[in-house]
Parts: C-alpha cells; structure tokens; sequence
C-alpha cells in the first residue's frame, strides 16, 4: 500500500512535472542512477517509470550498486538496452563470509573494509578484467556508446593510483574502433 501510494501521489506527479520542465529547457536525457532505498532503484522501477514519463528518463547505470543490491550489472545492461544515458566505472568487493551473516543489507562504517559484506573498491580489485571485459562488451551489445565515468570511492587505496589502475583496466578491456565487419556477398 505504502509503495503504491508513493508512485501515484508523490513519485509520479514529481517526475511528470520534472520532465515538463525538462521539455521546456531542451533538456533530451536524464540519467537516473539505481541505487538502493529509493524508488526508482532497479531495472524494472526504471523502466516502470520511464513507461510512465516517456524515454526522457533512462539509467546511470552503476554496476557497484547493483552487486550490493543482489543484481547482476551484465544482465541489467542488457534488459535497460537503449535507457542507459550513463555509465560509473566503480567496482565493489563482496565480502562473503561476512555477507553470510549480514547480508547485504550493509550500514557499517565505509572504512571498516573487514567487517563489512560490501565494500566500494578500485576497477578490478572486486571483479577481475574479464568480467569489466564483458560489461563493456555488454554496453556496445545495447548501443551504449557514452563515457564511463570512473567513480574512486575505494577507502584503501590513493585516489590517483586508484584512478591509474581503473583507466589501465579500462583501457586494455573496452572496445574502442568502430566494427568494420561486412557481411560477404554470395
């Protein structure tokens, strides 16, 4: 009852009004990050709005909040397809044994990297090159072909090397010259 009620009196209306304006500013995209506790927070609450307000609305899609929600980022970029306006480049560690007992539902200190189930962490160090390899390659398959913003949020590591590490990642996994296959003629 409640989540309906704030679709329809609250969410909706704000979202109906907000693309008005949007319209009237010649603003063409806005990109909703998914994120958890909000609404508006997984493929099918994005898509269920953006069937409401019109594709003005698609995803920023984060794949470090969809691990700590449960999801899979390779999956989701595949079912957003032509809604994601934005991609963050930012990683999460999945700290199992502590997940087993807390899940990961986490509301521990960020900084406290060992007793957390989740924590946000460089390119690579929570999932290795080859699944950054298929989440760009994935982004490409859905017509993506926009920045990936690298995020740094990892509390152990320096922001610059973070920053060198998370490009050197990128730089050796996404695809970058344009397809020249051609079908052959028979």
């Amino acid at each position: 009852m409640i989540l309906k009620y704030q679709w329809e009196e609250k969410l909706l209306p704000f979202w109906i009004e907000i693309v008005a304006l949007a319209n009237e500013c010649g603003v063409e995209k806005i990109a909703l990050e998914l994120h958890g506790n909000q609404c508006v927070y997984n493929v099918p609450s994005l898509l269920k709005l953006r069937q409401e307000v019109g594709p003005i609305v698609g995803a920023n899609l984060d794949p470090s909040h969809l691990f700590w929600m449960g999801a899979d980022p390779l999956i989701a970029a595949e079912a957003l397809g032509e809604a994601v306006y934005h991609v963050h480049a930012k990683d999460t560690f999945l700290n199992a044994p502590k997940q087993a007992v807390t899940s990961l539902l986490e509301n521990g200190n960020l900084t406290d990297i060992p007793t957390r189930s989740w924590s946000y962490i460089t390119l690579g160090f929570g999932h290795g090159e080859e699944w950054w390899r298929q989440f760009c390659y994935r982004l490409k398959m859905a017509g993506y072909d926009g920045w990936l913003s690298i995020e740094h949020e990892d509390v152990l590591l320096n922001s610059l090397e973070g920053l060198e590490k998370s490009v050197a990642l990128l730089k050796g996994v996404m695809p970058v010259a344009p397809a020249d296959f051609k079908l052959q003629e028979i």
